[in-house]
């Protein structure tokens, strides 16, 4: 069997780094950057980027050597992309903060509404219960981060932490991007760079209002508060049938067999020793057409592309009716534009690969959008 030298140079010095000697030819530039960490341990394979050219794209992950165009010596140049932190972190430090900033309005901790107001508590029935909705939501947000969702391989920067603490733009796996549920969002989108501003601006806005010591409940007292918290309880339910099933789709990391980019053997430099390597896929990228299954939340399939954002809108329509509450109608208003954005382009993108893509889906809206 035909076998390849690889070298790999620094992108902007020309200095070679490292030599691979007899690199099988079904390796992956995951393998080789595998590889490669074993002689600058400092770049793990999240940090670099491999390409054919000094200024050129970035190759996959799942790209195999032998498919790419190089001869049997292949010359490929390496960027730093810095250090890396991974996307549940990104999604944990986004959830997190509403939750806890929400709370400390609810709490009216002091130099918030007044020393008078100080750790006092609201006596509207509806400022409790939407304090409960609106913990339930991020509360479930983090642990379907923790144990629902799937995310391939994908970090962003440790730098853009900063960023991300600082700017927003709605949900989503995404991501994204990403794809939800399970979210895969290799390359992060200046977008995403912005959720926890996001997210926690509009938190502690909405907070301020609906726990403000002159806060007036809603026009229609406790017959609007239930018919939206009905509409709540039944889209959360909907919101997290739509991301189990999304990732039943998404099978789990699993050990690829030998010859399939699962095991490579290379030698770091003539004469070195031997490497083999095992490369596990924590989630895998393959994709499938979702459809309904027995739970009838899932049923939404039918008419959508991505139930999990209508679910996702409905929920804050029905958080916004509760608390008759104009940020959090903004919030829902912003948030539905978004989303409907990323549904267009995933109901796109199905329609391209899929020929057998149902005709009657909408991206978001049955009928309508």
């Amino acid at each position: 069997m035909k076998h390849y030298e690889v070298e790999i140079l620094d992108a902007k010095t020309r200095e070679k780094l490292c030599f691979l000697d007899k690199v099988e030819p079904h390796a992956t530039i995951a393998e080789i950057k595998n590889l490669f960490t074993k002689t600058h341990p400092q770049w793990y394979p999240a940090r670099q980027s491999l390409r054919l050219d000094p200024k050129g794209k970035s190759l996959k992950d799942e790209d195999v050597l032998q498919k790419l165009p190089v001869g049997t010596t292949a010359t490929l140049y390496f960027r730093d992309l810095g250090a890396q932190i991974s996307w549940v972190t990104v999604f944990l430090t986004e959830y997190a903060g509403p939750l806890f900033i929400y709370l400390l309005f609810y709490f009216r901790v002091p130099f918030i509404y007044g020393h008078k107001y100080d750790f006092t508590s609201s006596r509207h029935t509806v400022v409790h219960l939407a304090c409960i909705c609106h913990s339930f939501h991020y509360v479930k947000r983090l642990l379907e981060t923790l144990f629902v969702h799937r995310f391939s391989h994908g970090t962003m920067p440790l730098r853009n932490i900063f960023k991300v603490s600082a700017l927003g733009c709605v949900f989503q796996d995404p991501g994204l991007l990403p794809a939800p549920s399970t979210r895969s969002r290799p390359h992060p989108s200046p977008a995403c760079f912005q959720n926890c501003t996001y997210y926690w601006g509009f938190a502690a806005w909405m907070a301020y209002y609906i726990n403000h010591p002159l806060y007036t409940p809603p026009t229609y007292g406790a017959q609007q508060v239930k018919l939206a918290l009905a509409i709540f309880v039944i889209c959360q339910l909907g919101n997290f049938s739509i991301h189990m099933a999304l990732r039943d789709l998404r099978p789990a990391g699993e050990w690829p067999a030998p010859g399939k980019g699962g095991m490579v053997v290379g030698r770091l430099g003539k004469g070195g020793s031997h490497l083999p390597l095992l490369s596990c896929l924590p989630g895998s990228k393959t994709r499938k057409i979702p459809y309904p299954t027995k739970n009838p939340f899932t049923w939404l399939f039918l008419l959508v592309s991505c139930p999990n954002y209508t679910y996702e809108v409905g929920s804050w329509i029905g958080f916004a009716i509760m608390t008759q509450c104009l940020p959090v109608a903004l919030f829902s208003l912003v948030g539905f534009t978004q989303m409907t954005i990323w549904a267009k382009g995933k109901h796109r993108s199905y329609l391209k690969e899929f020929r057998d893509y149902p005709p009657l889906r909408m991206p978001i809206i049955p009928f309508l959008l």
